[in-house]
């Protein structure tokens, strides 16, 4: 049976990577979307497309009407331009609401590993109250937690670690780097939740690979796969940030933040749960080689401009 799924972010990441398999399974796929599909990109022409326009409730309602399912990936990596945490919780509980008028049947949102209300850090208070908002919305929906998320060419942040290792002699690396991750295939995200979507009532799930590393490990990882000479060098965190913010007028972007290296060096992107994702990061490293880093993943130009 042939199901209508709207997703966000289709042309971007993690949505991407939702709308495929959602079309591999036969679903029809509609892109809510803050701007058209960037030129050439491969789902343009296999989605439709409607408009994410928080502030016109009607649309949004619209936009949503005749779907079974929404995965929303909608999010913003840091504050800019008036845009802040508050504003896309805001934003979040307005499409919730919308996707209840419209009768979407389930939602599944794409939230981050160890969001709580009472975190040090903004951006996953952000993520928890936004989980909040949902729960309030409706009990037909998912939760799904990724922690850092690889694989497929439109990520930024482990193919932006890539380009510097490619590029620097040194790589500046928060602290003595003895801090975990436990890294995720985009895949993997995805197939989590398209599953979550089967399911009823309220869930919650963290995506998190099989394999735990300190950073240190999977930088060195990285920079062996992709043959770089870059010796990696602990600084403060402090010092990272300042260094992050001098290189990042050159690329034109926001290259790291101070609330990333704190929750990097908290451990905020492992789970304390068995893994439930099947991809081995290491194992994944010497097909993405060729390509990963080559060239600079722009945050901002990606996620910022103006929309059309």
């Amino acid at each position: 049976m042939t199901r209508r799924a709207v997703v966000t972010g289709v042309f971007s990441y993690t949505g991407g990577a939702i709308a495929r398999q959602l079309l591999d399974h036969g679903d029809e796929v509609v892109s809510l979307s803050r701007r058209p599909a960037p030129a050439g990109h491969p789902l343009a022409g296999a989605v439709a497309r409607e408009p994410l326009q928080f502030d016109d409730t009607e649309l949004l309602v619209r936009s949503l009407e005749g779907a079974d399912l929404l995965f929303n990936t909608y999010w913003i990596r840091f504050p800019r331009d008036g845009a802040d945490f508050a504003s896309a919780v805001a934003n979040s509980r307005a499409l919730f609401e919308a996707a209840g008028r419209a009768g979407i049947r389930r939602i599944v949102h794409l939230s981050v590993t160890n969001a709580a209300v009472d975190s040090p850090y903004a951006y996953f208070r952000g993520k928890a109250a936004v989980e909040v908002a949902l729960a309030e919305t409706t009990s037909e929906h998912a939760v799904i937690r990724p922690s850092l998320v690889f694989g497929g060419r439109e990520e930024i942040l482990v193919n932006n670690m890539a380009w510097l290792l490619r590029k620097l002699p040194a790589y500046a690396v928060p602290g003595d780097g003895s801090y975990r991750v436990q890294p995720v295939f985009v895949g993997d995200v995805a197939e989590l939740a398209i599953a979550a979507a089967e399911g009823a009532g309220p869930t919650l799930q963290d995506a998190v690979g099989p394999e735990i590393y300190t950073f240190d490990v999977f930088l060195a990882a990285l920079a062996r796969a992709l043959h770089a000479r870059s010796r990696l060098v602990h600084l403060p965190p402090a010092v990272v940030v300042a260094l992050g913010r001098a290189i990042g007028p050159l690329v034109r972007d926001v290259l790291i933040t101070a609330e990333e290296l704190g929750a990097l060096t908290s451990e905020l992107l492992i789970s304390h749960q068995p893994a439930t994702g099947h991809t081995s990061f290491r194992e994944w490293l010497p097909g993405a080689a060729p390509w990963l880093g080559r060239r600079y993943a722009n945050e901002l130009r990606r996620n910022w401009a103006e929309t059309g």
